[in-house]
């Protein structure tokens, strides 16, 4: 199971969650023990990869790009276990791996056998790159994070940081939920899901979250979920709800609203009064986020397909009090949620998100009314994707000013420019970059 979902997720670009639930969902009998074997199994693949990879080149004398998909997969997953996990044991981890090869793939099982009985043999001799002659090559093969990357991150951050990062980056991260106060409150959510078996604790930073572990089954299977007392989302993603701060009442526009998650917390934070428009240009997400409301009692939100590329009709301009922007990223301040995002991304990613980004809060800035904020927030770290689509915007639009967050976030995470910034290596979450602008009143030139 483990082998086909990491092959869907190289050849058909999926992502491992959702291949995973299925998975797991069509296969009720399977013990609680082995569906957390196979959850590790894949997510400690994905996130170990760059590593794992390696260790097979060193052994391997062929080219392992030319490597048959699967076969890879079936390696990487033997080493996985071989490396990182103490249940099995060596030899049923290479018998088992053999078996799955014979039936996908007759003629690989004797390579895969060699390559797995040679690296038991062999495991103390493989060099790795040495972090004092080449830090980025020893961070990125070791903390597995591809080379560009961990590049880019040492320009940010130094060596130090960027090794803690990438770190943060493989560890599990915590099951976080918001807790859905249109129906129920923290504290009672908190002791309804340690009566069911769940240790929980509340999160460090939104008011409305509540961390999950020592589960023994999904918390997407419990009854506070299925009745919408609970909506699975980071602690940072919690924030950004918190960041555009809308007041019972207002008129709001999530302009990519995705599934949904930010949409409903603002529901919720406005009481359920007052209006919402939701639009998303997918017809897929908006159709995932109108069940999803249904199931949170959220009442005040429309929903409505289109381009947030696109101009605003003259019966939208200037008619919301607040506009949020949760834009299209490269998503890597996720990568411990989605490791396989770190195999995907390319050095140019950012640069083209940042063209659809501006375009995007260029087209926005117009459904605003002055006086109210405009939230701009994205789930990436990178500055061609926050703050310099920002400070382009702004330059280019006197009559905006980039303020505080209000006082419902914690100070740690407001930088000296007043930006909202988290990071897993820093405090836990989803990395998330989140800035609140202001439309002036009177417009024209600006008066710092």
């Amino acid at each position: 199971m483990a082998v086909e979902i990491l092959d869907r997720v190289e050849e058909e670009g999926a992502y491992a969650e959702p291949l995973l639930d299925a998975s797991l969902s069509g296969h009720p009998q399977t013990k609680l023990e082995d569906r957390r074997l196979i959850t590790e199994i894949v997510y400690g693949t994905l996130r170990m990869r760059g590593q794992l990879d390696w260790v097979i080149e060193c052994l391997y004398r062929g080219k392992f790009n030319a490597m048959d998909v699967s076969i890879s997969n079936i390696l990487r997953t033997g080493l996985y276990q071989l490396l990182f996990t103490e249940r099995i044991p060596d030899f049923a981890i290479v018998d088992e791996a053999v078996e799955i090869t014979k039936k996908i793939h007759r003629r690989g099982s004797g390579l895969v056998n060699a390559i797995l009985r040679n690296f038991i043999r062999k495991k103390d001799q493989i060099q790795y790159p040495e972090i004092e002659k080449d830090p980025a090559h020893h961070i990125s093969i070791v903390h597995s994070h591809p080379l560009w990357m961990v590049k880019k991150l040492i320009e940010m951050f130094g060596v130090e940081e960027t090794t803690a990062f990438c770190k943060a980056n493989n560890q599990i991260p915590p099951i976080t939920v918001r807790v859905n106060t249109l129906k129920t409150t923290r504290e009672r959510t908190k002791k309804e899901l340690s009566q069911h078996g769940f240790e929980v604790k509340e999160t460090a930073f939104s008011p409305d979250g509540l961390i999950v572990s020592n589960r023994t089954t999904s918390v997407r299977e419990t009854d506070a979920h299925t009745s919408g007392r609970i909506q699975v989302q980071d602690d940072a993603s919690q924030l950004i709800g918190r960041l555009v701060s809308p007041k019972p009442g207002e008129r709001v526009l999530d302009l990519c609203a995705g599934m949904g998650g930010k949409t409903a917390h603002l529901a919720a934070i406005m009481k359920n009064h007052g209006s919402i428009l939701a639009i998303d240009i997918s017809k897929k997400q908006i159709d995932a986020l109108s069940k999803n409301l249904k199931r949170l009692d959220v009442t005040i939100v429309d929903t409505h397909m289109g381009d947030a590329r696109e101009k605003p009709g003259k019966a939208f301009v200037e008619s919301f009090d607040r506009v949020l922007i949760d834009a299209p990223c490269t998503g890597l301040g996720t990568l411990r949620r989605n490791p396989e995002i770190k195999w995907r991304a390319l050095p140019a990613d950012a640069d083209k998100c940042s063209v659809l980004q501006k375009a995007i809060l260029e087209n926005a800035a117009p459904y605003l009314k002055r006086g109210g904020s405009l939230i701009y927030s994205t789930c990436t770290i990178t500055g061609e994707e926050n703050e310099e689509v920002i400070e382009d915007f702004t330059n280019r639009h006197p009559d905006f000013i980039c303020i505080r967050p209000p006082d419902t976030i914690n100070l740690s995470l407001v930088d000296d420019h007043g930006y909202f910034r988290s990071y897993p290596h820093r405090h836990g979450t989803d990395g998330f970059f989140g800035a609140v602008l202001c439309k002036r009143h009177g417009g024209g030139k600006r008066n710092d």
